[in-house]
């Protein structure tokens, strides 16, 4: 399998495959490239509908540009770990910011999360992260604003009164079980329908059938994240004998 940065002429298949309606994993198959690789491609050039070939090419020589010049820590970023490779740590991240993109958190909210998530500490202030993602402090403040609104985040004090913003050992159990409400809230919402549309009609049979089903899942995610939520607490050190 070919391996390195994306060609010109890889682009344009993927801008010609976006046309057509092909799936990323289809895309990905015609050049024999991971369906990762394109996915993240396309997402951090505009999404599919906006995908162009031209433009993110030059995209990427401008980030490969970047990466040429010597590194020096942006004056607040946060610390890095001694011995990891820094190229492949932003790389995984722009794949973490994908994931998230595509479950429909908008771009920055999704970088500044992938950041708080692949940090040691679990904990940056407002300049660390504009400092790691090189953007605005505005950008950042809108981002942590709406993934506090979600409850993905919570804020702190450390103990130079600096505001920190907080990505906890729990938070995947909370926005699983947060998504196992909305889903619920789906199912009663249908149910309502039944009685208004009358009991026996297509309509009713079809809502009560998606009730029924949402039901299931619903109930079925929360127990198994009450079931698994022990797993997010756990330690390496834990599981040694």
């Amino acid at each position: 399998m070919p391996g390195g940065r994306l060609t010109p002429q890889e682009r344009q298949q993927i801008a010609l495959g976006l046309a057509d309606g092909l799936a990323y994993a289809e895309i990905a198959r015609r050049l024999d490239r991971p369906t990762s690789t394109v996915t993240r491609e396309v997402m951090r050039n505009g999404g599919p509908t906006s995908y162009r070939a031209d433009l993110a090419h030059r995209a990427a020589e401008r980030r490969a540009h970047r990466r040429k010049k010597p590194a020096t820590r942006a004056q607040g970023a946060a610390p890095q770990h001694v011995g990891r490779d820094t190229e492949a740590v932003r790389e995984y991240e722009e794949t973490f910011t994908t994931v998230f993109m595509q479950s429909g958190l908008p771009k920055m909210t999704a970088r500044v999360l992938a950041c708080l998530f692949t940090t040691d500490s679990g904990s940056l202030t407002a300049a660390e992260l504009a400092a790691h993602l090189q953007v605005s402090p505005a950008s950042v403040s809108k981002a942590v604003t709406f993934l506090e609104s979600q409850g993905l985040i919570r804020r702190e004090r450390d103990v130079r009164r600096r505001e920190r913003y907080v990505v906890d050992d729990d938070v995947m159990y909370q926005s699983t079980m947060a998504s196992a409400h909305s889903i619920a809230h789906l199912g009663e919402i249908a149910r309502q329908g039944v009685g208004l549309l009358g009991p026996g009609t297509p309509a009713a049979a079809r809502l009560e059938n998606i009730a029924r089903f949402v039901d299931f899942v619903a109930e079925s995610i929360a127990r198994a994240a009450d079931q698994a939520r022990e797993i997010l607490h756990t330690r390496p050190t834990d599981e040694t004998t």
